[in-house]
């Protein structure tokens, strides 16, 4: 796969990563893998700003719509499913581009994941403590073990909690040094690129975003999914305050309030993610967009 190159596109949610690839899509006559790991579920297309069919305007998508929220997903299946779909694609096209928020999906694809050593008789008593003694209490411990790993990841997924203390406590090592020791060499050229705005302008379409999925049906597609609440997979900001709202316990303007507050805390995530990673170059999406596409130009002659 000489010659063959992945542009990597991140940056927060609600930047404009979505429009940006569908324009670079087309004039390179290329293929888009989504790296957002809730449009992943087919059940899920409002909260998740899913790309609309005039969105993604004729260029095709791959790993959006690929799979139920009652199916386990993970990274480590994301990085080999990727990778044969790249075999595929490179066979006919030079350039592939993918695009998203989910920084551990993207870096699955950039640099690999490691092996990491599981133990499920441990995991299952950490599932029952975090059963027993709350999410609060799973972060706390999580945070003594290795407060690296814990500042930059998803501390509302219950999920990678346990699974990150599992691997602290069963191997006796932090989990953040056994993650990504070396990354895997692959066979194509990459080009990473982020976009990012001034803070309010970021906040200011976060919060259009968040309005507009409210008009187009947010609610009605929540209500839909209410008995199927504790799924992990539903544990996704815009799903999670509806949720609380349907039960009786948030007034609907206050719901709607905290999605806001809490994809504006999501976006303070992402970038602090993305940014540990120097081999990204960053480019204001208002007024350096020509200067992006020159420099993807520039890396692919």
């Amino acid at each position: 796969m000489k010659n063959k190159t992945l542009i990597s596109i991140v940056g927060p949610t609600a930047i404009g990563k979505t429009a940006l690839s569908v324009e670079l899509a087309k004039a390179y006559n290329c293929e888009i893998i989504s790296a957002d790991s809730r449009q992943f579920f087919k059940e899920m297309s409002i909260g998740t700003a899913k790309p609309t069919p005039e969105e993604m305007n004729g260029v095709v998508h791959h790993f959006v719509d690929c799979i139920s929220i009652q199916e386990f997903y993970t990274a480590g299946q994301f990085e080999n499913d990727v990778m044969a779909k790249l075999s595929e694609i490179f066979k006919n096209q030079d350039i592939a581009i993918m695009v998203g928020g989910s920084g551990l999906y993207v870096n699955a694809v950039l640099a690999g994941i490691d092996e990491i050593p599981s133990n499920l008789e441990l995991r299952n008593q950490l599932n029952q403590e975090l059963e027993e003694k709350g999410l609060r209490h799973m972060q706390q411990k999580l945070k003594k073990l290795d407060y690296e790993h814990f500042k930059f990841m998803d501390k509302q997924n219950p999920q990678r909690l346990v699974r990150a203390i599992e691997v602290c406590l069963s191997t006796g090592k932090k989990y953040s040094e056994l993650r990504n020791q070396t990354a895997k060499k692959r066979e194509f050229d990459i080009i990473q690129v982020g976009i990012t705005a001034d803070r309010e302008v970021i906040y200011d379409r976060i919060n259009q975003r968040v309005d507009s999925m409210v008009k187009d049906g947010l609610v009605e597609e929540v209500t839909g999914l209410f008995a199927q609440k504790e799924l992990n997979s539903l544990n996704t900001v815009g799903y999670k305050e509806i949720f609380r709202h349907l039960e009786g316990e948030w007034e609907l303007d206050f719901a709607i309030e905290k999605i806001k507050q809490n994809t504006r805390n999501f976006a303070k995530r992402q970038l602090t993610w993305f940014k540990k990673d120097e081999k990204t170059t960053w480019f204001d999406i208002m007024n350096e967009k020509n200067k992006l596409v020159q420099h993807i130009e520039k890396s692919l002659k």
